[in-house]
């Protein structure tokens, strides 16, 4: 079977660092093809180079058999390459329409927009795609991120695409969502349609794929049909050596909870929420996307302000009014999304990290001890093993891995004794997620009481002392030891009524 993309020694460097060195890869229709590696492995931005959004330093590539130069993501989708990624890029305050033809409008001989024959490409299109007609009409803006995704996908076949690419698309999505995803996958398979799909979640690629390049230090390491390699193999040549999975937590639990959370409920969020939290524990909080998980943490953190309900820290009562108030305190929250939420990306490392301490940092007047800040951003720098190219790269050049550190870096260095982990490892490879697990496994040895939310099972399981699950905004399970399996997660998340001690009932009535 023809190619029907391939790249032939395709080198690019940045500023003297090398990113992609002679790279190959190619692509056959009706296939999905797998590219995986560490955060910084070159992935990226070989599919910037392929998608249009970079120029190539050497290295050139053939698309349907001819030899090409994409210069443009504009060019690269008039001749069928599209790209969607993990954050949707759309426009939210235009219509679904809209952003599906938009720079592509359907005209009449006028030269106006053609709405009735763009809605009806669209309905088409949402029909071959299993897309609910009701949102042709809606705003982009006003849609989930799944069915973003979904639209993305429609404006990708409305140009015709013969090859889409998939960076991380199911990072943010929900079980379902992503099952849909797949189910359409496949579809476009049976299509022609050829597919790089990007992921650190390798059961998804086991999943889908039928082939996967794997990626290090801006080289390709491996090329394998899927049938021939295994979870180990791949795991290897990304890290380049085999990652021991298992986590050695030995935390001593305190006789008493530094932090006791009863009856908190917040109208339409979450209800009835009680639970504790002991110093040298790694608790975990489990449940579908939309459980309420976030929604307690951040209302412990104060940035929401519960309607009932009692939250009580190291044996006093807490009325939080501000986020600042719980920092001060000793609580701390990393927000599971850190490129919104958790940093300044076009500002420094450094400053990154100091963020959360500047007044300790700076003189009477307000001004930064510049040598304050770089003693503490190196000395975190060093302990989490941030890699970066200097403390004045401005963050958003760190590979994902290393953002997610830096943010850690900055909430640590408030010293707290509750932390919030929300998502900790989501869009990072699996070598950065064995040492982001060594650090949490050592915060809590050193006597941190840490709270871990998370939508991966395994993550959940491997590190957490208990898990709370929760369903529809109640706790629906509460379990320890050898009751920390997928099946009773499972069960709580999907709101089974749960017996026994440790397994609080779903009440009647919920709201």
């Amino acid at each position: 079977m023809a190619n029907i993309l391939e790249c032939r020694g395709i080198s690019k460097s940045f500023g003297g660092v090398r990113a992609l060195n002679k790279v190959d890869f190619f692509l056959r229709p009706g296939e999905v093809h797998a590219l995986v590696g560490e955060n910084g492995a070159g992935k990226s931005t070989l599919i910037r180079i392929i998608s249009g959004a970079l120029m190539p330093d050497q290295g050139e590539i053939y698309y349907q058999e001819q030899k090409t130069e994409i210069t443009s993501p504009r060019l690269a989708q008039e001749i069928g390459i599209s790209a969607v990624y993990q954050d949707p890029l759309v426009y939210p305050y235009l219509s679904v329409v809209e952003n599906i033809f938009l720079g592509r409008e359907i005209r009449n001989r006028r030269g106006n927009i053609n709405w009735r024959q763009e809605e009806e490409k669209t309905r088409e299109l949402f029909d071959w795609l299993g897309i609910s007609p009701q949102f042709v009409h809606h705003l982009m803006g006003e849609l989930s991120v799944g069915v973003q995704q979904l639209v993305l996908i429609a404006k990708a076949l409305a140009y015709d695409a013969r090859v889409i690419i998939f960076d991380e698309p199911t990072a943010i999505l929900t079980e379902h969502e992503a099952e849909k995803l797949f189910e359409i996958i496949a579809r476009l398979k049976e299509r022609g349609v050829g597919i790089i799909y990007i992921s650190h979640r390798l059961e998804e690629i086991f999943q889908i794929a039928d082939w996967v390049t794997i990626m290090r230090d801006g080289q390709v390491v491996g090329d394998f049909p899927l049938s021939e390699v295994d979870r180990d193999k791949i795991v290897k040549l990304m890290a380049g050596r085999l990652l021991v999975e298992e986590i050695e937590h030995a935390g001593q639990k305190s006789r008493e909870p530094v932090l006791v959370v009863k009856d908190l409920t917040e109208k339409g969020r979450f209800y009835q929420v009680s639970f504790e939290a002991y110093q040298g524990e790694i608790l975990g909080f489990s449940g579908l996307v939309g459980s309420g998980r976030t929604d307690v943490a951040q209302a412990i953190f104060g940035v929401s302000k519960p309607d009932s309900g009692e939250i009580y820290y190291q044996g006093k009562k807490l009325e939080l009014n501000s986020s600042e108030e719980a920092m001060r305190l000793g609580i701390a929250y990393l927000p599971e999304d850190r490129k919104t939420q958790g940093l300044f990306p076009i500002l420094s490392t450094s400053y990154n990290i100091t963020v959360t301490v500047l007044n300790r940092i700076s003189n009477y007047l307000g001004i930064i001890d510049r040598n304050r800040e770089r003693e503490v951003a190196e000395r975190r720098i060093k302990e989490l093993a941030i890699r970066t190219p200097g403390l004045e790269t401005q963050v958003f050049n760190l590979s994902g891995g290393n953002q997610q550190k830096v943010v850690l870096a900055k909430w640590l260095e408030v010293n707290p004794q509750v932390l919030i982990l929300d998502e900790p490892t989501r869009g990072i490879d699996v070598a950065t997620k064995a040492e982001v697990h060594r650090i949490i496994a050592r915060l809590a040895e050193e006597g941190m009481a840490v709270i871990i939310i998370s939508s991966e099972l395994p993550e959940i399981i491997k590190l957490s002392d208990r898990v709370l699950v929760m369903h529809e905004g109640r706790i629906t399970g509460v379990f320890e030891g050898e009751a920390i399996t997928s099946e009773n997660l499972i069960r709580a998340a999907t709101g089974e009524r749960m017996t026994g001690a440790n397994f609080p009932k779903i009440e009647e009535g919920l709201p």
